[in-house]
């Protein structure tokens, strides 16, 4: 039906050709792939072949041997269908088509809407252009795996764990889904990070006891951080073909997240967030997963000293969240509502969607220690008065889902006009003072960020986060006395934000996160040159100025605020970073 080219997956398809017209296509494209299975796995009857996408932005339909299998909306979440019946009847290559819509409308998270051009004297007819609300180029495809695997036909679906301190004992709580079959049994082990039993049970639910746990602590809390132990569940079964047997280990870190009118505490101990904004971006690969860059961003992260990172704005690669359960990085994890700006943004539809979503997401990421918090959405117009019930409804669903964790949204409307704020646990605010407000002037900085905390605070008595702030920044443009732009204007706007949140730290702010880790492709505007300039370190991640003047700043703090237990490393952790 038209013009064809390989296309690597994972991969935003975008940037990989060479045709302008693919950069900025917007409707469907279509994948497909010839593969031959193991002759076990179509001539097996106790095993299940399951295709299972990581994503597919935004909307996708699945064709297995010409027959629709399956549908799937939203970019930025793994779904899988269970595929035997079409597989399981001889030795014939399998060939998965996928084709995939990028249109955003009021109703897709995130949103946008289609505009039609309709003056014949500077339009072609028909021509239309996709109109969005967020800041970050909306790369698609299938950006991250596509892969075949297998179960037996009686089968582990599904683990929640959810953890807990005794004095000093551990406790791991745990619940199993198994599916497909009544006679079954399943054994439960705990195994530390010596691979010796701590624990064990049997059955679909339990509690496993761990006298003198190994608590799961963040970057830079404590000499150990980021301990995690292994849950193995083993299953057998009778089936109607035979006995199975499915074997299945969970990391599990053992922690404990709690939220004050003033604090936010990991383990009971107060815990200040030091780190970034990210985005999954980067040259010619777009949203793609990429190992090589990933281990990348985290020695980056190590080196800056941050501890946390927030997930702007969408869930990303499961890879990443498991990166941070074992290096100890705290995830505040965003669902993909950025852009909800309108009033059609808050109907019903668009609840029930922003429901599910949600649901999705505390499926995929609920067993990861290192998530200490939901976010269901960025910057969203929550002065509205159809807002209020919205971000009511939607908060209090995710609580129902997981009450094991806080929910939060990041906002940059008024603290008096906030509808949405008095539903959240956690105040977050992003603010750009001295850049998009009375720009130029450094002096303002201070006086400004000390009225923004309090007044959220002495309306809401919740701990805040200043979610974001930061000023564009070309590298390699130098010009003292600072001006925008320059790497000196990044530097020194930082400097005057941190005077701030240093007034404030101690008190009820409980952590600052920099917009951004790395600069980012966006949509072509007149005030976007190549992208987003805010990151503190290039696309190509090296380091600006900036980068410098924060690792100073957050190794200090965590200087600061590591626990006695922890002291003596103080020094040489500072000296030596990297893991």
């Amino acid at each position: 039906s038209g013009p064809t080219l390989d296309m690597p997956v994972p991969s935003s398809f975008n940037d990989i050709g060479q045709d302008w017209r693919l950069r900025h296509f917007v409707g469907w494209v279509w994948y497909e792939r010839e593969v031959t299975l193991p002759e076990r796995w179509t001539q097996d009857p106790r095993i299940r072949v399951v295709l299972r996408i990581g994503s597919a932005h935004s909307y996708a339909i699945v064709w297995v041997n010409g027959i629709n299998t399956l549908e799937h909306e939203g970019g930025y979440l793994p779904f899988e269908v269970d595929i035997s019946s079409l597989v399981q009847v001889g030795p014939l290559p399998l060939r998965v088509t996928i084709a995939i819509n990028n249109t955003l409308t009021p109703s897709t998270l995130p949103p946008g809407t289609i505009r039609y051009m309709n003056d014949a004297s500077r339009y072609p007819k028909g021509y239309f252009v996709q109109n969005t609300d967020f800041d970050f180029f909306n790369y698609a495809g299938l950006q991250r795996s596509v892969l075949l695997y297998t179960t037996p036909t009686t089968y582990i679906d599904d683990i929640t764990v959810t953890t807990g301190v005794q004095q000093d004992s551990g406790l791991v709580n745990y619940q199993i889904s198994v599916k497909r079959g009544s006679q079954f049994e399943l054994e439960v082990r705990l195994l530390d990070a010596e691979n010796k039993v701590v624990a064990d049970g049997t059955g679909t639910q339990g509690q496993l006891k761990v006298p003198g746990a190994n608590l799961w602590w963040p970057y830079l809390m404590h000499e150990r951080p980021a301990y995690l132990y292994s849950l193995e569940v083993r299953l057998t079964a009778q089936t109607s073909v035979g006995p199975v047997s499915d074997f299945y280990t969970l990391p599990v870190g053992i922690r404990t997240v709690a939220v004050t009118e003033s604090q936010f505490l990991i383990n009971g101990k107060p815990f200040y967030f030091h780190g970034v904004n990210k985005h999954e971006d980067a040259d010619i690969r777009g949203k793609g997963f990429d190992w090589t860059l990933l281990v990348k961003d985290f020695n980056l992260l190590l080196w800056l000293g941050a501890n946390a990172f927030r997930t702007s704005h969408y869930p990303y690669a499961e890879e990443v969240l498991q990166m941070c359960d074992r290096y100890g990085i705290v995830v505040i994890d965003e669902c993909p509502a950025v852009g909800l700006v309108l009033p059609q943004h808050f109907s019903n539809m668009s609840m029930n969607h922003h429901m599910r979503v949600m649901e999705e997401l505390v499926r995929r990421d609920k067993n990861h220690p290192a998530v200490v918090m939901w976010s269901v959405a960025n910057e969203p117009a929550s002065s509205l008065e159809s807002a209020g019930y919205y971000f009511k409804m939607v908060i209090t669903h995710t609580k129902a889902v997981d009450p094991s964790r806080p929910v939060t949204f990041v906002t940059n409307s008024n603290y008096a006009a906030d509808k949405g704020a008095p539903y959240v646990d956690v105040i977050c605010v992003n603010s750009y003072y001295s850049w998009y407000h009375d720009y130029g002037h450094l002096e303002l900085i201070q006086l400004q960020l000390g009225t923004q905390f309090e007044n959220w605070y002495k309306t809401y008595h919740k701990p805040i986060i200043q979610s974001e702030y930061g000023a564009e920044t070309i590298v390699g443009f130098h010009q003292d006395p600072p001006l925008m732009f320059s790497e000196e204007y990044q530097k020194a706007l930082l400097e005057q934000y941190h005077l701030g949140l240093d007034e404030k730290r101690g008190k009820y702010v409980v952590g600052e996160l920099i917009w951004n880790f790395a600069d980012f492709m966006t949509n072509q505007t007149p005030q976007r040159v190549l992208g987003n300039k805010k990151g503190i370190f290039t696309r190509q991640r090296q380091p600006k100025a900036a980068a410098f003047l924060l690792r100073e700043r957050y190794w200090k703090i965590a200087n600061e605020t590591r626990y006695p237990h922890s002291a003596a490393r103080s020094q040489c952790l500072e000296n030596s970073p990297l893991i």
